[in-house]
Order: C-alpha cells, then structure tokens, then sequence
C-alpha cells in the first residue's frame, strides 16, 4: 500500500515520497478550477507521482488563459475525476488532497499560504503559517525528469 493514493476507480495514482511543496494555494486559477477560495496543494517531484493508468487521462490546460502554460489537468476517460496535475516540463506532478480522491486527513498539512494578494479583497490569513505573495522563498523548481 502506498503511502498517498488518490485517483478514482480506474486511474490510481500513489506515492511513496513526501511532497516537496504543500501549501494552501490563493491564486485565481485555482479559484478557478476548484470553485474555492483556497486550494490544499502538494507538489511531488515528477517521478514520484505514479500513475497506474495513463493511457485513461484525458489533458486539458490548468490554466484557461494561458493553455499552452506547463501545467495540465488529467482527468479519467471513463468517470471525468480529477486525478493530478502533470507538467509537460516534468519537474512536478501535483495532487489537491481534497479534490483528487486522498484521504485529506492523513495527508499532510499545508505548511504555509501561497499567491495571497490584499486586491482579492478577503482577510489575510492568520493561521500562524508564513504567508507568501509567491511559493515560499526557499523552493526550488527541480529539474526536468527527462
């Protein structure tokens, strides 16, 4: 058994490997996608996002205003469930613990608050983690996985 499993019925996806990123997501694309006004989001390094079935994903741009941006949605051919986000880059592959099928309460939690803009017009966060404008300082984009 893995350690992460998300997915649906006919696509698992799993990994073994802790995220190198978890935080809550403020920005307007995922508003967007998810309909919420913040997004539980954890990247993995590319490689330790496994996906048992690929060839039953469908890709369709993350982001709308920017479709040939790096970031794509899969989602299932058979039942339409959001399954990861996948980056053609292959530096990261990312979950949203509460959207795509993880059990959201033995994923780990967010560790800080990205993308916040004061023009959104809503309070602050003040949840005791760091609040960034922009990933947190100190992460870098890993390589591509080739």
């Amino acid at each position: 058994m893995s350690k992460y499993a998300g997915g649906c019925a006919h696509v698992h996806v799993t990994s073994d490997a802790e995220p190198i990123d978890n935080h809550e997501c403020h920005c307007n694309v995922c508003k967007a996608v998810t309909g919420q006004q913040f997004t539980h989001v954890a990247f993995f390094n590319y490689d330790d996002l496994k996906v048992d079935h690929p060839e039953k994903m469908k890709r369709v741009p993350f982001n709308a205003q920017n479709p040939d941006g790096p970031l794509e949605i899969c989602l299932c051919t058979e039942c339409g469930a959001a399954l990861m986000l996948d980056d053609k880059q292959k530096r990261i592959r990312v979950a949203v613990p509460n959207v795509m099928g993880y059990d959201d309460a033995h994923f780990p939690k967010a560790t800080y608050h990205a993308f916040w803009d004061e023009t959104k017009g809503y309070e602050k966060p003040h949840d005791g983690r760091p609040v960034y404008d922009s990933l947190r300082p100190d992460f870098k984009w890993p390589a591509s996985a080739a």
